[in-house]
């Protein structure tokens, strides 16, 4: 080997570390990346409302006295539990029961004067009766026979208005007590005090019509509630009645609860009229679970439409575009993009019906800057 060979050798070994240098300094860096498995496994097609929900009670009565005046009795407390019929509030009425007290001392007094006149015109009737059997034997005047009869008939006629003028006082009395029963508020149904907006000595008034007010006591059941939520136009025609459900609650962020869908609104809201729902109401499946929720709490409902047993899938926050996922190559170390046809999906899981297999790993951290075809990866 020559000088020049020997110089010729070292200029290459420099040219290649240079470029080795080079290419180590300019190369991108690798891209740390997150990455779930290919699996086998259940995926549903879900359809959750778009605004929150919110937990209702069955029945539910904002009460209110039907005539105003000052608050005299009030039974309750908020929190309390009232059976039905149970007396909550009652308006002064002083004056409305004297006026009964005095309404039911006339109807006894009406009805003692009516036994005393019907007592007397069976008495006319037994005389009349007397004097027209000795008329026939010759033994009365047709004068006195005539005079006991007409008697008989007054003292009748007497009879039967004392019987009316009963009907009259009772009539009167039960208008008294209608009166009062308007001074008294009492529970609709069994239930729960869930707010009382008045005291003793205040004023209470019920609601001008077409003008809404504070209730002055709120009642609620607490044995049936369900979910009210409202969905997206374009979902409604998937939905049906019947379908199962998943209720989250904020106020029970570690649980769901199983329900089902029970109506769907026939009419399109449009509230807001650039997101149009329809309200769909959902009943909670276990009875147990409603002793621990109350009406107000926000909710969330995903109706599940359909469901895929033992079908491909992957994590839904693995799509990019609609069709595509970034695959990691443990060979290369790098990514790779690849196209898949999708079936039912939901924001947990995708089902895949081709374009992967069991086993491959996709980028799930795909919003990442640099996150790509062809760039090299850390797996985290």
């Amino acid at each position: 080997m020559n000088r020049y060979s020997g110089k010729l050798i070292l200029f290459l070994i420099l040219v290649v570390i240079i470029a080795v240098t080079i290419w180590h300094v300019t190369r991108p860096e690798a891209v740390s990346v997150k990455i779930k498995q290919v699996s086998i496994g259940k995926v549903e097609n879900t359809v959750t409302n778009t605004r929150a929900g919110t937990v209702r009670s069955c029945k539910r009565a904002r009460l209110a006295p039907a005539t105003a005046g000052q608050i005299a009795r009030l039974q309750v407390t908020e929190g309390d539990k009232v059976q039905t019929g149970s007396l909550l509030l009652e308006i002064w009425n002083e004056d409305i029961k004297a006026e009964l007290l005095l309404s039911e001392k006339e109807t006894r007094a009406t009805r003692s004067r009516a036994t005393e006149a019907c007592v007397t015109a069976e008495v006319a009737k037994k005389e009349a009766s007397r004097l027209k059997a000795l008329r026939k034997k010759k033994l009365a005047s047709d004068e006195d026979t005539d005079r006991a009869v007409g008697n008989a008939q007054a003292k009748g006629a007497a009879c039967r208005a004392a019987q009316a003028s009963i009907q009259v006082s009772e009539a009167k009395t039960q208008l008294v007590q209608a009166q009062l029963q308007r001074t008294q508020l009492h529970a609709p149904f069994k239930g729960i005090i869930a707010e009382v907006n008045g005291e003793i000595g205040e004023f209470a008034t019920p609601s001008p019509i077409g003008v809404p007010t504070l209730p002055t006591i709120d009642l609620f059941d607490q044995t049936c509630v369900y979910v009210v939520a409202p969905i997206d136009e374009v979902d409604a025609p998937e939905l049906k009645t019947g379908m199962p459900a998943r209720i989250t609650l904020d106020a029970f962020s570690n649980r769901s609860f199983s329900g089902s869908v029970r109506r769907i609104a026939p009419y399109v809201l449009d509230i807001e009229k650039q997101a149009r729902t329809v309200d769909i109401e959902v009943d909670f499946d276990n009875k147990a679970d409603i002793e621990e929720l109350l009406p107000g709490y926000s909710a969330d409902a995903e109706v599940i439409v359909e469901v895929r047993d033992k079908t491909l899938r992957i994590p839904t926050e693995a799509v990019k575009d609609e069709n595509t996922v970034l695959v990691y190559n443990a060979e290369t170390g790098m990514l790779e993009q690849r196209t898949i046809d999708k079936g039912i999906s939901n924001w947990i899981y995708t089902e895949v019906l081709s374009g992967l297999q069991e086993g491959d790993k996709v980028v799930t951290s795909i919003d990442r800057k640099g996150v790509e075809a062809g760039a090299e990866v850390i797996i985290e």
